[in-house]
Formats: structure tokens, C-alpha cells, sequence
């Protein structure tokens, strides 16, 4: 064997360094606006050595020199993947949307069921035990033979719910022999769960004790009085995961009765995307839609009730505060969705770069991140701006946050701000369509929110024609400060001072702290 040389070896570890340099300097260069004045000069691959072994030899052929992005087509639109988007609705009026995508022998499944914790009524957290439950038994199949029926076939199986929704998926491959077992399990698994006593009592107590550790994290408490305070007396306002009392009431025919009325063919959307063509989807989709209980689609969320702007803080033992700023926000396809999402992103959706990380974090420290985002939902959802401070600082981070928000509600963002946002959007949606399963769900939120099919295409190109001025007209409309909600959770604060009129307190005295209470 021949033997390799230690300055041979230790060239070639340097020659594969000078490579991981240039690919770093491409990967990590960021993009300037359009309208910088000069870009950056052009990064070209370092000088070849004189010694053997180069990157050039060991490579074969010469390194190309490394272009700087600002020298890139910008106004360019990235390249999109085609989509042939189809709908059409079954005979009990399931919605069905469809894409055929050959490149892989898979299939993608996406049910929402009208199905969330919107629907609880009087027993919160039955949304959540009931979708949860799904795949815990069937009259002829235990859990086991569930979970080990997919694993058999290679599928994955799984299930969620939300507020607005509850989700089932699966992803098979389309050989006939993995994909017709597959889903003829999977439709037994939607339409016929047989909600076992034990599994019930197993979920419920795996949810009671979820409850009680959301009590030890200030984060979770925060979210859940921002909602609570944001959304009283509305369906929106309950904690999906339920309230210790009303779990432990549910009972076996309330499970069975709220899969009956949800998870009905009326309630349902399906979404398939993957390498079957439109006969097989028809017929998939024909096939899933016989199989769920027969019934009409639940009605749509109620709008909430506007509520007045107020501070809450909740006592909290910690170091650290967390902050909630926000309030009710818009329904999913609002006509101003791509301002109020391009303008989130320039005001605290993007992360490092955007308005609320350069005032709290970067010129003063207030907080390791802050991030805003709208949640828009069936009925309007929440705006949202939220950070974990130190307790000493939450004031000073209120100001900032408050006075940053103001700002961009009255003057808007820059237009070196708007490019910079509509470059990095532009850039990064071919990803959402990079995968069946990204492209799957996207097709099954069309269907649940009811918007156009071609909606992925329309957003991008309402991105691109957005104006300044119309981003801050869309958040002056839908940002009213008469409503902004704070919530606050961290240490007991300090009682004002209850000095009587004409005289002040001396410098030196110290302020009560209120008396701490239980979350």
C-alpha cells in the first residue's frame, strides 16, 4: 500500500480550507438594496500557491473567481417551481386540491377538519383529546397494530390541532402494493377511532400533566393571558390544551360525538400532492370522503369584539421578565396581507436586521431577540411582539418596543427597507414550494381559508408591486395604539408611592414590592 506523506496530506487539508474560505465568502456575503450606491468590489479566489497540491490540482481544473452578490440580478424574480394547481369538490361536498409531482414515487396527504379548539364550547381542551386520540384504536386494531401497520408499509402517520383546526396527514409511497394498504389503514384510522378507555386516560393524563409544567415556564403563561385578555368571551380566548376541570369531565361519548359532528365530509379539506395522476387523485379522494362520517361544514369563527388597550403583569419568581405587546390582528386573505406580512418582516420578522432586534438588541442590549409577527386565522388573530428581558430593563424594552412600533406605524418603512425585505421574500419562497409536503400544506390552508387557488402566485406579485405608502397605510388601518394589549411576566413590581398630596418621598426611601400572587 502506498503511503501517504504528511505534508501531502496536510496540502491537501489546506487546499480543501482555501475552498471552504471561498464557498463561505459567497454563502455569507449579505445582499445590499438596489439603491446603494456602489457594491462592494467582486471577492476573487486567492492566489494559486507555488507549492504541489493546490486547490487547482487537487480539483482538476481551475477555481472559477467568486462574484459578490451585490452584483447579481436582484430585480430579477428567482426562478419558481411550476405548479399545476386543480380543485374540485366530492360528492358530500369534501373540497379536494391537487397537484400531480412525478420526480418522486411518494405520495403527500393533508386533511383540516373546521376542528380546533374554536369548537370546544363548554369543555376546553376536548378539540385536542379528540385528535389526539385518532390513532389510539379502532374497533379491530389496537394502537400497536396501528403504528406497526404504517411502519410495515413505510408510511408516516401524523395528527395535530390548533385553534381553527385539526390536521391529519400521511405520506406513502404510490407502489400499489405500500400505497392501497396504507391507505385503507389510513381512512379506518380517520373515520372509525373507537376511543379505547385506556387510551383516554393515558392522553387526558399526559394533557393534565402538560398543564401543569406550562405553569413553571413564564413564556407559556404570558401567551396564554395575551390570548385570554385579547380574546374574552370568544372561542379564540380558551387555552387549546384545556383547563384541568374539564378534562377530567370528557367523557367517551363527547369524544365520539365531536368527531361525528367535525371530522364530518362537509367539515373536511383534502389535499394530495405527489405522483398519482388526476384519475387516481379523484378516485383517492372520492375514496377518503365515503369513508368520514356524513355531515356539513362547521360555520365559520365569529369575528371577536374589540378590546381596549391594557397592562397586566403576573407575578413570576425568575430573573427575567417576558414581554407580550399586541393585539387583534387580521383574518387569513385580508386584502392588506402582503403589506401587513412585508412590513412585519421589516419591523421584526426577519431577525437580525429588522427595526426591533437593531433598537432593543443591537444599539441597546435590552434582550438577546425580539420578534413581531401577525397569526391570521379564520377570524382575525393576533399581531404579536414578544421578548425575555431583564427584569430591571422590562420598562426601558417597553419604551423601546412601543416607541419602535409607533414609529413605523406613522412613517412606514424606508424604501432601501422595502427593497431589502422584498429580496429576501422573493428569494426565499421557492423554498415553500421546494417539497411535496410544503406544497401539500400550503394547498390545504387555500382550501381551509378559502382563497383563490392561485394564491402563492398572487402573493408574490402583490409583494412585488407593494409601495412604501402602502405598507404604512396597512399598518395605521390595522394597528390602532387605542388597543395594543401588554402582558408582563416576571418578578413582583414595585407599588406606586401613596404620598400624600404636597409632599414627596425621600429620595432614599425604598417602594413596597407587591405582594406576589399565584400565576
Amino acid at each position: 500500500m502506498k503511503s501517504i506523506k504528511p505534508l501531502s496530506l496536510l496540502r491537501w487539508f489546506l487546499a480543501l480550507a482555501a475552498l471552504g474560505v471561498m464557498l463561505a465568502v459567497l454563502l455569507n456575503k449579505t445582499p445590499e438594496p438596489a439603491v446603494a450606491p456602489d457594491p462592494a468590489p467582486a471577492a476573487t479566489a486567492p492566489q494559486a500557491s507555488s507549492e504541489p497540491d493546490t486547490a487547482e490540482e487537487v480539483f482538476g481544473a481551475p477555481l472559477p473567481a467568486l462574484e459578490s452578490l451585490e452584483q447579481l440580478d436582484l430585480d430579477t424574480p428567482p426562478a419558481r417551481r411550476g405548479l399545476d394547481l386543480q380543485h374540485w369538490t366530492t360528492s358530500q361536498g369534501t373540497k379536494v386540491y391537487y397537484m400531480q409531482a412525478d420526480e418522486l414515487p411518494m405520495l403527500d396527504i393533508q386533511l383540516l377538519f373546521a376542528a380546533g379548539a374554536s369548537r370546544d364550547g363548554e369543555q376546553p381542551g376536548l378539540a385536542m383529546l379528540t385528535n389526539a386520540l385518532l390513532n389510539e384504536g379502532t374497533a379491530s386494531l389496537s394502537a400497536d397494530d396501528i403504528a406497526g401497520g404504517f411502519d410495515r408499509l413505510g408510511a408516516q402517520f401524523s395528527n395535530s390541532a390548533y385553534r381553527d383546526m385539526g390536521l391529519i396527514s400521511l405520506r406513502s409511497l404510490t407502489a400499489s402494493d405500500k400505497l392501497e394498504p396504507a391507505l385503507a389503514l389510513f381512512a379506518q384510522v380517520l373515520a372509525e377511532p373507537a376511543f379505547p378507555a385506556k387510551a383516554v386516560e393515558r392522553v387526558r393524563e399526559q394533557m393534565l400533566a402538560g398543564l401543569q409544567y406550562r405553569q413553571q415556564r413564564p413564556g407559556a403563561i404570558a401567551s396564554e393571558a395575551f390570548w385570554s385578555t385579547l380574546y374574552p368571551q370568544h372561542p379564540y380566548g380558551s387555552l387549546p390544551d384545556g383547563e384541568a376541570e374539564a378534562l377530567q369531565a370528557i367523557k367517551q361519548a363527547d369524544l365520539k360525538r365531536f368527531h361525528q359532528t367535525y371530522y364530518a365530509a362537509g367539515n373536511a379539506v383534502i389535499a394530495l400532492v405527489g405522483a398519482i395522476d388526476r384519475q387516481q387523485a379523484e378516485q383517492l379522494a372520492q375514496h377518503l370522503a365515503d369513508a368520514l362520517p356524513e355531515g356539513p361544514a362547521a360555520p365559520l369563527t365569529p369575528a371577536p369584539e374589540a378590546v381596549s388597550a391594557s397592562t397586566t403583569h403576573i407575578d413570576f419568581a425568575s430573573a427575567q421578565t417576558q414581554v407580550i405587546v399586541g393585539q387583534q390582528g387580521i383574518q387569513r386573505g385580508d386584502p392588506d396581507y402582503a403589506a401587513l406580512y412585508v412590513g412585519n418582516q421589516i419591523l421584526g420578522g426577519s431577525g437580525f436586521g429588522s427595526r426591533l432586534m437593531e433598537q432593543v438588541r443591537e444599539k441597546r442590549g435590552l434582550a438577546y431577540s425580539v420578534s413581531s409577527g401577525f397569526t391570521p386565522m379564520q377570524a382575525p388573530g393576533p399581531f404579536s411582539i414578544s421578548l425575555q428581558t431583564r427584569s430591571d430593563q422590562a420598562d426601558t424594552a417597553l419604551e423601546v418596543v412601543n416607541s419602535t412600533l409607533d414609529a413605523f406605524i406613522a412613517e412606514g418603512p424606508t424604501e432601501a427597507e422595502l427593497v431589502r425585505a422584498k429580496q429576501q421574500i422573493l428569494g426565499e419562497f421557492p423554498l415553500s414550494t421546494a417539497s411535496n409536503s410544503a406544497i401539500v400544506g400550503q394547498l390545504a390552508a387555500i382550501g381551509f381559508y378559502h382563497l383563490p387557488l392561485n394564491q402563492m402566485q398572487l402573493f408574490l406579485d402583490q409583494v412585488q408591486a407593494l409601495t412604501v405608502e402602502q405598507i404604512q397605510s396597512a399598518f395605521a388601518a390595522h394597528l390602532d395604539p387605542a388597543q395594543r394589549v401588554t402582558i408582563t411576566v416576571g418578578p413582583p413590581q414595585p407599588e406606586p408611592s401613596a404620598e400624600p398630596a404636597g409632599e414627596t418621598a425621600p429620595a432614599a426611601a425604598e417602594q413596597s414590592p407587591a405582594e406576589e400572587s399565584t400565576p
